[in-house]
């Protein structure tokens, strides 16, 4: 399972002021929903929960951030978080219905052990998620990981067994907003601001987390060929791609899809052509052309937006379409708050044969130097070919 702790290889740290349980978030200008205020503490985890596609509004412009998510929409959030991978089989609950919305993610969280259900064959689909449920199936999706000097809560007694590792790591990391100081109040209900904030905490953490120091990988040799392939939809990407340009001197392709993407087909707020193909796993959009000798390339800079966490599926498509063994692909993204996270690490299996380098975030306006000291510390001998 690419879980939420790849999802920092990649996706994707905030860190909370505890005092008052309010949390110190950039200021917004704008929502985009009537009962969300520019000014409230979880206004910036709302925008960042729409704009990935994790969490939509209510209906009439609301994203009624004082209501509850239900385990299944819970459920919901995470396998869209994991790029919505196929699944097969039926799960084992007598209270979930056959084909509902929800039944592909309670069969994926069912089978990844993160949410396991009451026992008695119960899932309580439409049950509202416990701040202690939340937490624990947060630090399961992350791993598991052990937290050691986390302070104790005036309510730590009343936190379920089951939960106490869970809430430990959630406190140690800033993961998990208490509602208010000194008090996490394990059985209430979990609001969906508080759900926002946490998934938008926990994604933001691991762009910054510390990784496992590994050997480095062969540093190709002189004469390395270079090429830096980019889907670009609104000319963010494009940017990072010619400061590429210009450092390597590398070979430039564009992947431009068949049927271009208007601004209705991004408008994410409504049923939009991207929100399609990003809840379709079998969605590959037509590229129109392709790269000439693709055999000669060495090294692959690819390029893309994050969409909902994700690589759009026309990158998919992208490295579906030749065969890359042996070569070294170096992904980077744009966004305006989301790191690379598992967009990356969800297109391995691809090109398995391929070696991965851990990529790069960048914003659309990011400088040359800003790239350049990035690709200077990736340890490859990128000599252009002669």
């Amino acid at each position: 399972m690419k879980n939420l702790k790849r999802f920092g290889a990649l996706f994707l740290s905030v860190v909370l002021a505890l005092a008052l349980a309010i949390p110190a978030f950039a200021a917004v200008d704008d929502t985009g929903f009537s009962d969300v205020d520019a000014d409230a503490w979880y206004a910036e985890a709302v925008i960042y929960c729409r704009e990935h596609n994790l969490m939509a509004g209510t209906g009439n412009n609301q994203f009624a951030p004082e209501s509850n998510l239900t385990r299944a929409q819970f459920a919901t959030v995470l396998y869209r978080i994991e790029g919505t991978p196929a699944v097969s089989g039926t799960d084992a609950f007598t209270d979930t219905s056959k084909g509902a919305w929800y039944s592909d993610a309670v069969l994926w969280v069912s089978q990844q052990n993160l949410i396991t259900g009451y026992g008695g064959g119960l899932f309580g689909p439409n049950d509202p998620v416990s701040r202690e449920q939340m937490t624990t199936i947060l630090w399961r999706y992350a791993g598991s990981p052990v937290s050691d000097g986390a302070d104790d809560y005036t309510d730590e007694t009343s936190i379920a067994s089951y939960a106490a590792a869970a809430v430990d790591w959630a406190s140690v990391n800033n993961i998990v907003v208490p509602v208010s100081t000194g008090v996490f109040a394990p059985k209430s209900e979990a609001s969906r601001a508080h759900i926002a904030a946490a998934l938008m905490n926990y994604s933001r953490s691991q762009q910054t987390a510390p990784t496992t120091p590994t050997e480095p990988d062969p540093a190709p040799s002189e004469g390395t060929k270079v090429l830096i392939a980019y889907f670009s939809a609104t000319n963010n990407t494009e940017s990072i791609a010619n400061h590429l340009d210009a450092i390597l001197d590398a070979d430039l392709y564009e992947i431009t899809p068949e049927q271009p993407y208007t601004a209705a087909d991004l408008n994410y707020n409504s049923d939009c052509r991207a929100n399609d193909e990003q809840n379709d796993p079998s969605a590959r959009p037509a590229i129109s052309g392709s790269v000439d000798n693709m055999e000669q390339y060495d090294v692959i800079f690819l390029g893309y937006p994050i969409w909902w966490g994700q690589a759009p599926k026309i990158i998919y498509t992208f490295l579906e379409s030749y065969d890359l063994s042996g070569k070294t692909i170096v992904p980077f993204c744009t966004s305006g708050s989301s790191g690379l996270g598992s967009s990356a690490t969800n297109l391995h299996s691809l090109a398995s044969n391929a070696t991965w380098l851990d990529g790069q975030r960048f914003s659309g306006s990011a400088s040359r130097s800003t790239v350049e000291s990035w690709v200077n510390g990736l340890g490859l001998a990128l000599t252009p070919a002669a």
